[in-house]
């Protein structure tokens, strides 16, 4: 989805213009993927825009850094108010908002410690990640031949951008076979996730999710869905899930940042369920976005107002 341009982006400390947020050629980040960052979205709601789960995101931010021995120059209420001013900045109601670290220019070679660790935090319009059209009629995916990483290769508890690469390779496959996006597989055959969200499937009224042990990102959306599901009813089980579970499922849906809740239609063309969004999956859209909009007092700690 193309980046609609702003005004400012946060970046080292200091608001700059869209166009002068730049790094050098010789980044180490550029070179080896050292860096880590985070998807986050602000929503629009009656006391001005508010960000979805910010300590959480922030958090695993920080959490991802130490996995890489990475520290991080600002403090979280530093990266918090840095949050706030670049969306006031900006004059956002709502938006995407991406927070990077990632280890900067004077330092070549795999031994990353003496780079320098720069960050930047930017937003911008974004909507759907899948398109409108997926959030009710769902998404068309495949099982991609491109294999989860194992997490004795890459820990997968990290949001790292070296990381990603996989997903990269699993999402083009999809897109150039004709689908919307792909899901994988980790290396015993288990379903991990999708190329960048989590996957939930519904079998006679039940939500089972992948635990994080299979090479699953432990999602700030996915622990939200969860929790909205256990407060409507829900029974929710972590187990292990294989590709037929997908097929023969009543529902499955991606949860995710920039997913945020989309429903699945047809997994390697086998139609899921009644072929479009069902009724478990409407009913955690509706409570998931009053609860980002403010609509809903019990989960008003997930929200941090821009304008407080």
């Amino acid at each position: 989805m193309p980046i609609t341009e702003v005004d400012k982006i946060w970046m080292n400390g200091e608001l700059v213009d869209w166009h002068e947020a730049k790094v050098h050629v010789l980044s180490h980040g550029l070179h080896y993927g050292s860096g880590v960052f985070e998807g986050i979205r602000a929503y629009a709601t009656a006391r001005g825009p508010a960000v979805w789960h910010l300590d959480a995101h922030l958090d695993r931010m920080f959490a991802s850094g130490s996995i890489y021995h990475m520290e991080l120059p600002y403090s979280k209420t530093e990266l918090i108010q840095a949050t706030k001013d670049v969306i006031r900045a900006n004059a956002m109601d709502s938006c995407y908002i991406r927070p990077i670290a990632f280890r900067g220019y004077g330092e070549m070679g795999v031994n990353p410690l003496a780079a320098p660790v720069d960050v930047a935090i930017a937003v911008w319009p974004w909507g759907a990640y899948l398109g409108e059209d997926a959030l009710e009629q769902g998404a068309r995916v495949k099982i991609s031949s491109w294999k989860r990483h194992d997490q004795n290769s890459l820990p997968s508890a990290a949001k790292a951008t070296g990381g990603y690469l996989g997903s990269i390779l699993a999402k083009v496959e999809a897109v150039k076979g004709g689908y919307d996006e792909a899901i994988l597989l980790n290396h015993e055959g288990r379903i991990a996730e999708g190329s960048g969200e989590n996957i939930f499937v519904v079998d006679r009224g039940t939500l089972v999710t992948p635990p994080t042990s299979v090479g699953a990102l432990a999602g700030i959306t996915r622990n939200a869905v969860i929790a909205l599901a256990t407060d409507l009813g829900y029974e929710v089980i972590e187990r292990d899930l294989v590709r037929t579970d997908l097929y023969l499922a009543d529902e499955v849906f991606f949860t995710g940042t920039a997913a945020e809740i989309t429903p699945i239609r047809e997994v390697d063309d086998r139609t899921i369920g009644v072929g479009h969004r069902g009724p478990v999956t409407k009913e955690l859209q509706d409570a998931f976005f009053a609860a980002t909009k403010g609509d809903d007092p019990r989960y008003a700690d997930w929200l941090t107002y821009v304008d407080d």
